[in-house]
């Protein structure tokens, strides 16, 4: 307790002498730093957006240089040729923000659905458009740009002086940086980090992953809007060479150098870069003796060496100077989540002549089966018999050819991922899917993301708090439940295979799932584990849980399982009660071979 209350003090005293450089600098720096704290300020809004949208979410942008410069250019057209509005810059930035989201809308719908290098590729495209369209369109003033942009006043008083114009940037700034984190700590947030470990996973526990990213893009976009508006009028003047694609990448690698994955990097990376080339271009050319570009070079290197030996930026590394937080207290009292209603009598999952080919592969050929309510059915076969690609048809991540499917009479076959998740379908996978960097607590939170309702709006004013501790105490319950309440903080990619298993199953027991599918629970598990596992599933049972299982393990699904599917090349091979499965000879010869003679 001492240990956290000194910490807590650390940290404390760090932010108050933080915030009372940035209240003291700007009456007694020169000129200069004033100037430069105000770039760091502008830089900093961009650069988080950034952190935001591919540090967290896995998206690269070397475009948002063009939404800076639509925030700066909407200002900058309404204040000088609409005479009601040249006095409203307030307002200019509500329009600028509306202009920006459309666009941001249009052109996430179009590059989203993009993977791998095209793209960003596809945002260098655009970034570049929207650069020349600056230059070109006459009525804002082409290459040459826009004057008489008038000062912003807060309260009747003008924002002339640069060193008051400071406050403003940094006060917008410092607000962003604490929406950032509240959000990032939230429901909302921890799906915007699911995005980088895979779209699979995500839409399985009710995440619109294609809905999430254009959402993020948008906000990205948003906030480089605001950086744009405030250079306008900070400025003056705007033309189009401060938001070409020179610019978007420097925006990228500020976000990158300081910790893409980190809130406060966007800070650092923005100092760090601004600081940075201003020096080299002040010392380069006396060292030198002429001057030129030579400071792109040294740059360049510089931040290579950089990156080699902090990978994940600098403010990682500068974080482990810091005492670390104490572990957030769980409230006990917290508000459990409502439980699912009961399962309804008689077959809960159908399956009816499923087929799925893989070009000329049928990896499931005409398969039916179906599993009643508070039944356990276990899914097995050999190696390569199709039983991972049946849980990927009854949960969407795979179309089907033909056939179909229905839950609780329901079709669901050719539903996306995510409304099957909302029917009370949850599912482990046959490779762990976790966050590794997240602890296991917030890892098993992600698995109640469909029990809980706010959005992006409430966490980033943390308007969510309730929620949030509802959350926690129902992931903190079902880590309790599969044993790992001793592991509750650590991150979840130190713990062991067997014990990631446990954790995945305890995620899809938060979403209090009407049909559980577990795809291989046991591997990885030693043998005292795999008892408590299977003590674990029958009280699942007794509660009314369904649940379908797939396994190799022939003693724990044996032991286990109330009926069993045998599949073998796609096929049904048999089905029926374990004892009949372990007796039918076209099961003893395709799969059981001689364990069972060996047994009898």
């Amino acid at each position: 307790m001492t240990t956290s209350r000194s910490s807590l003090a650390l940290r404390g005293a760090a932010l108050c002498a933080v915030v009372a450089a940035l209240v003291a600098v700007p009456l007694s720096a020169p000129p200069f730093w004033i100037t430069l704290l105000n770039y760091i300020g502008l830089y900093s809004i961009v650069a988080l957006g950034l952190v935001l949208l591919t540090g967290v979410a896995g998206q690269t942008s070397f475009g948002q240089a063009a939404f800076v410069g639509i925030g700066a250019y909407v200002t900058a057209y309404l204040s000088t040729h609409v005479e009601t509005l040249s006095w409203l810059p307030w307002l200019n930035l509500v329009v600028g923000l509306a202009l920006t989201a459309l666009i941001a809308l249009a052109l996430g719908f179009i590059t989203l659905r993009m993977r791998g290098h095209y793209l960003p590729l596809a945002t260098i495209a655009w970034g570049i458009s929207l650069y020349y369209l600056f230059g070109n369109l006459e009525f804002l003033g082409g290459h040459t740009g826009m004057t008489g942009i008038p000062a912003l006043s807060v309260a009747g008083f003008e924002l002339r002086n640069e060193r008051y114009f400071c406050y403003l940037i940094w006060v917008i700034a410092l607000s962003a940086l604490w929406m950032a984190h509240n959000l990032l700590d939230s429901r909302p947030g921890r799906a915007i980090r699911a995005l980088r470990g895979g779209l699979d996973m995500a839409e399985a526990f009710g995440v619109n992953t294609g809905r999430l990213k254009i959402v993020v893009f948008v906000y990205a976009a948003l906030l480089a809007c605001v950086s744009g508006w405030l250079y306008a009028h900070l400025q003056r003047f705007v033309n189009p060479t401060p938001f070409g694609l020179n610019q978007g990448i420097e925006y990228l690698f500020m976000a990158v150098v300081g910790g893409a994955g980190s809130v406060w990097g966007a800070v650092v990376g923005a100092a760090l870069v601004t600081l940075l080339k201003t020096q080299l271009q002040d010392w380069l050319p006396s060292l030198l003796g002429r001057s030129g570009n030579f400071e792109v070079i040294v740059f360049g290197i510089l931040i290579i060496l950089l990156l080699q030996r902090t990978r994940d930026g600098v403010w990682p590394w500068l974080a482990r100077l810091v005492p670390s937080r104490a572990p957030p207290l769980l409230r006990s009292a917290a508000k459990p989540f409502l439980a699912r209603a009961g399962p309804p009598p008689g077959p809960l999952l159908v399956v009816e002549a499923a087929r799925k080919e893989f070009g000329g592969l049928v990896a499931v050929n005409d398969l039916s089966f179906e599993i009643r309510s508070g039944e356990i059915l276990g899914l097995i076969g050999p190696n390569g018999a199709g039983k991972s690609t049946m849980f990927n048809l009854i949960g969407g991540a795979l179309p089907m050819t033909r056939g179909a499917i229905a839950f609780d009479g329901k079709r669901i076959a050719g539903q996306d991922p995510y409304v099957i998740a909302g029917l009370g379908v949850a599912r482990t996978f046959q490779h762990v899917r976790l966050l590794p960097e997240m602890s296991v607590l917030d890892n098993v939170a992600f698995g109640a993301y469909l029990r809980g309702s706010a959005g992006f709006v409430r966490a980033a004013l943390r308007l969510d708090r309730r929620e949030e501790a509802r959350a926690m105490h129902e992931a903190a319950l079902q880590i309790g439940r599969v044993g790992l309440a001793a592991h509750l903080h650590a991150p979840a990619g130190s713990l062991p295979l067997g014990q990631q298993r446990l954790v995945e199953i305890a995620r899809a027991l938060a979403a209090d799932p009407r049909l559980l599918l577990l795809d291989e629970p046991a591997a990885g598990l030693r043998y005292a584990e795999k008892q408590e596992l299977t003590a674990l599933l029958r009280t699942l049972k007794r509660e009314g849980m369904t649940i379908l299982l797939v396994e190799h393990d022939m003693d724990f699904v044996m032991g286990l399982t109330d009926r069993l599917v045998v599949m073998d090349f796609g096929e049904k091979l048999a089905e029926g009660l374990p004892v009949e499965i372990q007796e039918n000879p076209l099961v003893r010869e395709a799969y059981l071979g001689g364990v069972v003679e060996e047994k009898a």
